[in-house]
């Protein structure tokens, strides 16, 4: 497929002579793997679906990922051509985003929550395939979901199912070591290796214009915030990564997927979250770091305090998504004996800002962050003038990691003619570099002819000790126009 990824050749020159693209993609990583420690254990996934473990080595890890990339060849897969995958946290996803590297396909990752409304569109507009899926997830049966589905997709010419007993089975057409057996399969995986500017990703995001956007990135934009990002938290090739988050999303692709690799690091995945089976396996795996939203931050304190039992190799556990109340964050730094750090990033562009470890703590409640190497970020009026400290304006961005362009839709790219994205996010500069979201900039009650910032109440509300969810929504007033209502669940055994 032509990928109208505009954003790139622009300013790839400037990026390579500042040293910001590495023009470096997850093959040389993997390359780079074999080379230097093949035996050591890429990737644990723990199913609690079906109880299994699975363990790779960097080779077998490799091995695999070849032998799947064959097997995509077979079916008519090649480069350029969009591989859909609906899956939760499992070795297939890993293996099969290698795969689709070594040949130059583009992987798309779609979250498992996404049925028939949101399948229809994404596969269509995106021309997949194929499209990837379990046989059944939670009590959903994803093979007969397709099943239905995929007559109406003119571009879609296989569904392959990890645990099905058809002809259409994943370790059928895919996990049969005799296909690497072939006398020209290595020729064919060289012939296909694709360049760090080509599209490798596609993912959709949801935003405010009403149909999901196709966000394409190469593997220079996904490198150049990795990189930075692990170096940002002293992280490295002794480290084990242990990823809840799912991998369909962009922080569970970019930090549980890809960074272990490009750190020559351990990745430890778990396919549904529950708190128990993630501190037992934290334990058991030894894992170091983690990234999750807020409510899992809660969960793990809590079953950490309930069983007594700690997770003493855990240093750092990362936020975001939401604001960090700030009686969590201290419960969390007592009970799990970790540094909690925040972070604001989109899909666009990965994380833009990130606490440093030895930050100050009160930093990670009161901010998001300082910005990355690579990445710019300005706090901006309604033309693009920056404000004074402290002021709240549009938040803008100029990053390596910016992606290429929304497939189909280059009207919504948001980027100006200086590079500076639009993230539709309201912010202030606060403590110098560092800077606080204050919401979406549709997230905004209009009160009395006063913009009051949805964000700001909410992380206010998050500080009382009582509040485990928040939510403002506005609700119409004859005299003011809009009024504003806090929705609010509090935790257990408590009242507000």
């Amino acid at each position: 497929m032509d990928f109208d990824a505009i954003l790139l050749a622009p300013r790839r020159a400037a990026m390579i002579e500042r040293g910001l693209w590495y023009d470096r993609t997850i093959n040389d990583a993997v390359d780079a793997c074999l080379r230097d420690c093949p035996d050591k254990t890429a990737l644990t996934a723990v199913q609690l679906a079906d109880g299994s473990v699975r363990t790779f080595s960097y080779r077998e890890l490799a091995a695999m990922a070849d032998r799947i990339a064959i097997g995509l060849l077979r079916l008519g897969v090649g480069q350029g051509d969009v591989v859909s995958v609906q899956l939760p946290n499992v070795w297939q996803f890993t293996a099969t985003y290698l795969a689709c590297s070594r040949i130059g396909a583009v992987l798309n990752p779609l979250m498992t929550i996404f049925r028939e409304r949101e399948l229809s569109f994404m596969l269509r507009h995106g021309s997949a395939r194929l499209m990837i899926v379990p046989k059944s997830y939670r009590g959903h049966d994803f093979e007969q979901m397709m099943a239905a589905l995929a007559p109406t997709l003119p571009d879609l010419r296989q569904v392959v199912v990890i645990g099905g007993a058809g002809a259409n089975s994943f370790e059928r057409l895919l996990g049969e070591p005799a296909w690497e057996n072939e006398p020209d399969a290595p020729a064919k995986l060289r012939a296909h290796r694709p360049s760090p500017d080509d599209i490798t990703q596609l993912i959709y995001t949801s935003g405010t214009t009403g149909e999901p956007k196709g966000v394409m990135h190469s593997a220079n934009t996904l490198m150049a915030n990795i990189v930075p990002y692990a170096e940002r938290l002293h992280l490295g090739p002794d480290d084990t990564i242990f990823m809840a988050s799912p991998m369909a999303h962009q922080t569970g692709f970019m930090y549980g997927l890809m960074m272990p690799i490009v750190l020559e690091a351990t990745a430890v995945l778990q396919d549904i979250w529950d708190p128990g089976p993630a501190a037992e396996n934290i334990r058991r795996y030894g894992a170091t770091f983690t990234m999750a939203s807020t409510p899992f931050l809660t969960d793990l304190t809590r079953v950490v305090q309930e069983t007594g039992q700690p997770v003493p190799t855990l240093k750092t556990f990362l936020c975001a998504g939401a604001p960090i109340p700030g009686p969590l964050a201290q419960q969390a730094r007592e009970v799990l004996g970790t540094k909690i750090v925040s972070a604001w990033g989109m899909t666009e562009n990965g994380a833009v800002t990130l606490i440093r470890p030895e930050d100050d703590d009160a930093l990670a409640t009161s901010t998001d962050g300082c910005p990355l190497p690579g990445v710019e970020v300005k706090v901006a009026d309604a033309v693009g003038n920056a404000l004074p400290h402290g002021e709240v304006g549009r938040l803008l961005v100029r990053a390596s990691s910016n992606f290429g362009g929304y497939l189909k839709r280059p009207q919504w790219n948001a980027t100006d003619a200086g590079g500076w994205f639009d993230t539709g996010d309201l912010a202030r500069s606060v403590a110098g570099s560092y800077i606080r979201i204050a919401g979406r900039s549709k997230d905004v009650i209009i009160r009395g002819g006063e913009n009051i910032p949805v964000f700001e109440i909410e992380s206010l509300l998050y500080k009382h000790p009582a509040v485990a969810q928040v939510a403002i929504v506005a609700y119409p007033d004859e005299r003011l126009g809009e009024r504003a209502c806090a929705v609010v669940v509090v935790k257990t055994g408590q009242r507000f």
